[in-house]
């Protein structure tokens, strides 16, 4: 009895399904026939009128049932091919599933690729007509291919059958252990967000799903089949209006149909995944996308033209702020002097006097004078974003940061945290291995994010003038040479080996969309303000409390309580050039929330007498009493790569479970400032520079 138990239980397992599927005219029909001959029937779907064509084979001790699949460029349920074959692959559940791609037009061939990685089919990629390719001038790293996949990558040719054997037995050794891909495709910040949405929806409501990537995509792209499931949940309506709304939002901001943005996102990734993997002869015709890659990516050129882009970026953002700023500056000194004049007149105290000049409109106004330059800077970010170019900086540094020994994957953090560092820190989560993930989380922290840059642009306008926009290039540039050899220094104890590269996603160049722009650029600056109108409002009053408190000081002295703890802390920079109380002050609070510095400084030296409608004077101007353009490059740096905000640490402390990396952070990222600080400022006194 037992014996014909196991008996059977081997035929079951000599038994495989194996769906063969692609693009038409990719040979799969050919593959078909040689392999099944006789041994084929054709008949329809249940239910469907396309054709359905089965057959079988022996290959060893196996019987292999062998289902061409309708030829269909996509998997999106439109089509009544799309819709069988994506139903073959969750209802039949199928050992194996084969692909069969034009190695001539492999990458219009892949689009569908990216979408069966995504559904999370068993699958092999078989490359057909390689020899046709390579007399063409095309040659292709199918090693690379699969390793940027996840997946085995066979070369064949179904006409002369060769490979198919090597096909076959990869089949069969695979059939068993064939798992998802472990490659996901990152669709950006914008999309990622709504399908974050719809897919905590689902968590909520209890829906259950083999594969909830795929679901919430297909929602949102609109799947007919995936949607007629849905239908039969009790919260189909909610869902479908979270869903409309998510699409609205999107094809608002990129002004494209929602088709259109996966769509782009999918080939970008394909772009990117030819570039490391397909190279041409000299004589194959390149699109002009191409060539004008092969300029701004060329290993020589590409990074001196990404420096010149970046630096035109800064100087662009202050030629066209500076006037503005201005504009704001003056605004908020008529408003304090107003506000000053109203209060004298009504008998309002000295202290509420205080309040409002000092601490409300000089710690706010000394911070909200930045908005121009935030989105000024944003604008153009984002144009170079949506255009197409930074995935080819990416592209570039990735290559660069490899060979210095950052992991290629880490880029992608690494430039987000150039917004923040908080959401940086969180898209670690897309490497591998825990120490790959740990790695980027202790470098991101030196990444120039937009709250350092009121800093930078108060301090640079003060002090650097006409050359302010080569300074604060000079602090993102500092940011990144300082993460590279921290991780370098770091990987020595935490990681010994690095991972598989990966595939950069190169978009197809496009003019920016201007509505798309502005939505972004505004989302950005509205959060600046709002955290002007309550984190920092609420800091501005702390710090005026400090700087007011014992009663009978005078206020912002140094025998205040603010005084008394800047005092206490100030030795600590005195070798960095910059030992006033009020740096200290202004850095302690800096804990919070980097603008913070800006209107400690604003509430501290905003008012220089109470008692005059002239009080109100400049924060850049009053900065000179305390600071050289040493002193105050010196403080730049430190403010560069000090602690980061507690929102970065409280992330790091989620992201690796533990208090010992955000405490480790805090404690090595102020070390490094101090030193480089101090090699700044004493190195420039030993220059000659004060």
């Amino acid at each position: 009895m037992a014996e014909a138990k196991r008996t059977k239980s081997m035929q079951k397992k000599s038994n495989l399904k194996v769906g063969l599927i692609g693009n038409p005219n990719t040979g799969k029909s050919t593959l078909f026939n040689s392999l099944t001959g006789a041994r084929q029937h054709v008949g329809n779907w249940p239910g469907k009128t396309v054709e359905k064509k089965e057959g079988s084979f022996k290959h060893g001790s196996y019987e292999i049932n062998l289902i061409d699949l309708p030829g269909s460029y996509s998997l999106t349920s439109y089509t009544e091919e799309e819709i069988v074959t994506s139903a073959f692959i969750f209802d039949e559940n199928p050992d194996v599933i084969v692909q069969i791609v034009d190695a001539q037009n492999l990458e219009r061939n892949l689009f569908m690729t990216i979408q069966l990685i995504e559904l999370g089919a068993p699958l092999i990629l078989a490359v057909n007509m390689i020899d046709t390719a390579e007399k063409k001038g095309i040659e292709i790293n199918l090693g690379m291919i699969s390793t940027l996949l996840g997946i085995p990558v066979m070369p064949i040719g179904a006409k002369t059958k060769h490979g198919v054997d090597k096909l076959l037995d990869t089949i069969v050794s695979q059939s068993k252990r064939l798992g998802k891909s472990q490659m996901k495709l990152k669709y950006g910040t914008e999309v990622d967000e709504e399908l974050s949405k719809i897919k905590d929806f689902l968590k909520t409501n209890g829906y259950k799903s083999s594969n909830m990537e795929w679901t919430t995509i297909k929602l949102l792209e609109g799947d007919l089949r995936v949607e007629q499931d849905m239908t039969r949940e009790p919260y189909y309506l909610q869902l479908k209006s979270l869903v409309e709304k998510s699409v609205s939002h999107l094809e608002t901001v990129f002004e494209k149909n929602i088709h259109t943005i996966l769509t782009r996102t999918r080939y970008g990734f394909i772009k990117g995944l030819g570039k490391d993997t397909i190279k041409y002869s000299e004589n194959h015709d390149q699109s002009l996308s191409d060539k004008i890659d092969n300029f701004l990516t060329n290993k020589f050129l590409g990074i001196p033209i990404f420096l010149g882009v970046a630096w035109l970026m800064f100087q662009a953002t202050f030629k066209v702020s500076t006037p503005i700023m201005g504009l704001i500056e003056r605004m908020f000194a008529y408003i304090g002097s107003q506000s000053l004049s109203i209060l004298e007149k009504i008998g309002a105290s000295t202290w509420t006097q205080s309040l409002v000049v000092d601490g409300i409109i000089g710690g706010v106004g000394g911070i909200l004078v930045f908005v121009p330059i935030i989105g000024i800077l944003f604008i153009i970010m984002a144009i170079l974003e949506d255009s197409g170019y930074m995935a080819r900086v990416a592209y570039l540094m990735d290559k660069f940061m490899h060979r210095l020994g950052l992991h290629g994957k880490a880029f992608i953090p690494l430039i987000i945290g150039f917004g923040c560092n908080v959401p940086g820190i969180m898209a670690t989560r897309t490497l591998e291995t825990k120490r790959d993930r740990l790695l980027t989380i202790l470098v991101n922290p030196f990444m120039s994010c937009g709250a350092r840059l009121p800093v930078y642009a108060l301090f640079a306008g003060a002090f650097f003038g006409a050359n302010q926009g080569w300074v604060i290039f000079s602090m993102y540039i500092l940011g990144i040479i300082i993460a590279i050899i921290a991780a370098l220094v770091l990987r020595i104890f935490l990681v010994k080996k690095l991972s598989s590269p990966f595939v950069i996603e190169l978009p197809p160049y496009r003019w920016p969309a201007f509505r798309g722009i502005m939505i972004h650029t505004w989302e950005k600056v509205w959060i600046f303000i709002k955290k002007a109108g309550t984190l920092i409002l609420a800091f501005s009053i702390i710090i005026w409390l400090m700087a007011s408190l014992p009663v009978g000081v005078e206020y912002g002295s140094q025998d205040s309580f603010a005084g008394t703890l800047g005092e206490t802390i100030a030795p600590i920079f005195e070798p960095l050039g910059f030992g006033n109380w009020q740096s200290g002050m202004a850095l302690t609070f800096g804990f919070v929330a980097k603008e913070v510095v800006v209107s400690t400084f604003g509430t501290l030296y905003g008012v220089s007498d109470v008692s005059s409608a002239e009080g109100v004077t400049s924060l850049s101007t009053s900065l000179h009493n305390d600071f050289t353009p040493l002193s105050a490059y010196s403080f730049m740096v430190f403010v560069l790569l000090y602690i980061p905000c507690m929102a970065v640490l409280a992330v790091i402390k989620r992201e690796t479970n533990s208090w010992r990396w955000p405490i480790f952070v805090a404690t090595y990222t102020t070390a490094v400032a101090w030193v480089i600080a101090f090699i700044v400022y004493q190195g420039g006194l030993l220059l000659g520079f004060n």
